[in-house]
């Protein structure tokens, strides 16, 4: 039996989004029994990257219009630069990731992941890492930014790089057993 058996996770990506940041989480949650939904600006096809070199092409499952965060027990979101900037400018895409922050239920953004977060009005009071260049936008939007590893603040876990993949992936496997967090429900 694996750890998320039952459990249906949303990752929310789209074009630009950071290959091995997809990739190694949703292996992660599925090795331990999720179901994984690929959300994203619509459904089709989208680019992935490895670093500013084209990667692999992904198919979106459904578009975020069409999901809630009621639909799922945990949300993945991956970085990559365009991607979470891409994210952020559509209205439905920061409605579901501001759903899912609001409902306390987990949420595991790595990279440049938590633009969609500060977007949305979400990292307000919560301790959470990305890529350094988003220290002043976390620190901007109410958040304490912190340089390490993995950071788990009542069930949101973040990391900085596709370094932190280990440590985020255990770490996501663990919030999303652990499920929703009441303090962390608005």
């Amino acid at each position: 039996m694996g750890k998320l058996d039952g459990k249906q996770v949303a990752i929310l990506a789209t074009d630009g989004v950071e290959q091995v940041e997809l990739t190694e989480p949703r292996k992660a949650v599925e090795q331990e029994g999720a179901g994984v939904t690929l959300v994203s600006l619509q459904e089709g096809d989208f680019q992935g990257f490895n670093h500013l070199d084209k990667g692999e092409t992904f198919t979106a499952d459904k578009a975020v219009k069409d999901v809630s965060a009621d639909d799922f027990d945990a949300l993945l979101l991956p970085g990559g630069v365009a991607n979470p900037d891409f994210l952020r400018a559509d209205e439905d895409a920061v409605r579901f990731v501001g759903e899912f922050a609001d409902s306390g239920k987990p949420i595991g953004v790595i990279c440049h992941g938590p633009w969609t977060l500060v977007e949305a009005d979400k990292v307000r009071g919560r301790r959470i890492t990305s890529w350094p260049s988003l220290k002043t936008d976390i620190g901007n939007a109410g958040g304490d930014w912190t340089d390490e590893e993995v950071i788990v603040d009542n069930g949101m876990v973040s990391s900085r790089k596709p370094d932190d993949l280990p440590a985020f992936c255990a770490k996501v496997v663990e919030e999303f057993a652990e499920g929703r967090h009441e303090q962390a429900a608005a």
